[in-house]
């Protein structure tokens, strides 16, 4: 019986990020459609921990250097052995390592996935290496062409949010804002992301000491800057008016209980999936004029855009979304499908498929 097609990833980080679950993503899907799916990761990886949880292959490589020989050793006999039809790589090192024995391998296709704005070292294994490059965002596409790596290669492809998943509740808002003690009269602002420098949560507690005490701030999600977080709270004297709920697994349910999000990223942001997944509320957005962030405005109704640090105009625009609080439920739908139209996860799925029916590699029908 012929096997269908093998869709290998491999990805160097141990964290636990959007890139990560975008992978993650990625294979869970291809999986239900009727590929074989598998992950090349270090050890200790906690996208291998979560992959394993559902059933999906995880193979070891240790991808901390790119000179570690021992490692393109093992490396090149797991492709010998696997033979897959597509490899996607994430990461700098496995990029090159992974990239370059899929080409000596001749994997019929070879993917590599850019997920950050921010300048390249070299573009030799973008363009040696990979067959297509899938670009989170249109910035990072032009990016990417700008340092020379070839145009046709470079597919926009922003990770899918499954728009089922993310849809306002009110059941959930009345309980997650009565578990931490938000009224009615309450405004709460709100940042849903993991806690790194990038993210620019310092901007949003600078601005939640400029408002009027009935607007709250909530930060939902975990990393190592949370002990900087806390205390640039304390030295802001806003403790009181500021939650830390730390990594939650149900993001969904935070984004309803939100009046206002703020989006606080102010560089090396692709298009992030927190971001994508409170458009889908069409909750009144402030949002820093990042230059991904700002590519998915088209599609919102009520939103301001600030530069990153500039208090006055933050604070102006939080103002002026308060006017915006009642939920107009058509305008809301007619965002959520804009945006569902363009990065939803369906419209992920059926993108991808299409790059791999271009190479022939497609699941076959079992009579």
């Amino acid at each position: 019986m012929t096997q269908q097609p093998l869709i290998l990833h491999t990805d160097w980080s141990c964290s636990w990020g959007g890139q990560e679950i975008r992978t993650l993503t990625e294979l869970r899907e291809l999986k239900k459609l009727g590929f074989r799916v598998g992950m090349v990761v270090r050890e200790g990886a906690e996208l291998a921990r979560r992959g394993q949880a559902e059933g999906i292959p995880v193979h070891y490589i240790d991808f901390s250097s790119k000179f570690n020989l021992a490692a393109w050793r093992d490396l090149y006999k797991l492709i010998r052995r696997l033979q897959p039809a597509v490899i996607n790589t994430h990461s700098s090192e496995d990029s090159w390592m992974a990239g370059c024995l899929a080409r000596i391998c001749r994997v019929p296709l070879v993917i590599k996935t850019r997920h950050v704005l921010a300048p390249i070292s070299s573009s030799l294994s973008y363009n040696a290496f990979a067959h297509r490059i899938f670009a989170c965002s249109e910035s990072i596409a032009h990016q990417l062409a700008e340092q020379r790596v070839d145009k046709e290669k470079i597919i926009v492809q922003s990770t899918g949010i499954d728009e089922q998943r993310f849809r306002f509740s009110a059941q959930d808002r009345k309980e997650v804002r009565a578990q931490y003690g938000i009224t009615d009269q309450d405004i709460l602002v709100g940042n849903i992301a993991f806690l790194r420098e990038y993210k620019g949560h310092q901007f949003i507690v600078k601005t939640a000491a400029t408002m009027p005490e009935n607007y709250k701030f909530m930060i939902v999600g975990g990393g190592d800057d949370r002990p900087i977080l806390e205390k640039d709270i304390a030295e802001a004297g806003v403790g009181d008016r500021f939650i830390l709920t730390g990594h939650k697994e149900d993001p969904e349910r935070y984004f309803s209980a939100l009046d206002i999000i703020f989006f606080s990223s102010y560089e090396t942001e692709g298009i992030s999936q927190s971001f994508i997944q409170g458009l889908l509320y069409g909750i009144p957005l402030l949002v820093c004029r990042t230059p991904s962030l700002l590519e998915p405005l088209e599609f919102v109704r009520h939103y301001r855009a600030v530069d990153y640090g500039d208090l006055a105009a933050a604070r102006q625009g939080l103002l002026e979304l308060a006017e915006h609080l009642q939920r107009d439920e058509k305008m809301i739908e007619e965002q959520r499908q804009d945006i569902a139209g363009k990065y939803g996860l369906r419209a992920m799925v059926q993108n991808i498929l299409r790059v791999y029916a271009e190479q022939g590699i497609k699941v076959e029908s079992r009579s």
